[in-house]
């Protein structure tokens, strides 16, 4: 097998932040590209995030975020399991860019499982209304109804929306790869998202 590059390894680790071991592992086993390697790594942080996943964050912190024209303010609460880890430059990054995102894109919940039923049988009750003066057939508009509510969810749930930063991948891919380079249980606790006249 071919020698991985210097280049290649530190290309992935800008795009990943992933230990410089992890970076060369991944970029071995996928024959040196680069794309892959991304994958395998995001895959590696899924793999510890279900091992973790009965640990407990009591760790982590706040972090905030103002934007330039004072007038959206985000707050976001970030649990990891140690102190050693909340204090690291990579988790800190992390944190802020979350509450930088939060503040473009105003998510209404962390996760699915989050989304408060009032909002979502709303957003059903417009989308079937929509359908229906569109004049769908009644047989079709719970399929049709799915795949808009998929959209909705990509849209508002913070873990599955595209990074504003890097489109090419979620919020929660972005929490992959942190966990992936930690090797710690890592949540994305809560937020707040404040904005003048709102």
């Amino acid at each position: 097998m071919s020698q991985i590059s210097l280049d290649l390894i530190k290309q992935l680790r800008d795009r990943t932040a992933a230990g410089f071991s992890d970076c060369k592992k991944a970029l071995e086993e996928a024959g040196g590209d680069i794309e892959k390697a991304v994958d395998i790594l995001r895959k590696k942080g899924l793999a510890i995030a279900s091992k973790r996943a009965g640990k407990e964050a009591k760790e982590g912190v706040v972090a905030a975020y103002i934007h330039a024209n004072k007038k959206i303010g985000v707050l976001v609460e970030i649990n990891c399991e140690t102190d050693f880890v909340a204090r690291t430059p990579e988790f800190q990054d992390f944190a802020y860019n979350v509450a930088m995102h939060i503040a473009a894109t105003a998510p209404i919940c962390v996760s699915r499982e989050e989304m408060p039923q009032e909002i979502l049988e709303r957003e059903k009750k417009i989308f079937e209304e929509q359908l229906r003066e569109q004049g769908k057939p009644e047989n079709v508009i719970p399929k049709i109804l799915e795949g808009k509510l998929e959209k909705f969810y990509k849209e508002v749930v913070l873990l599955e929306q595209p990074y504003i930063k890097n489109p090419e991948i979620t919020i929660q891919d972005l929490l992959n790869e942190l966990i992936a380079k930690t090797g710690e249980k890592i949540l994305i606790k809560r937020f707040s998202r404040f904005q003048v006249g709102e």
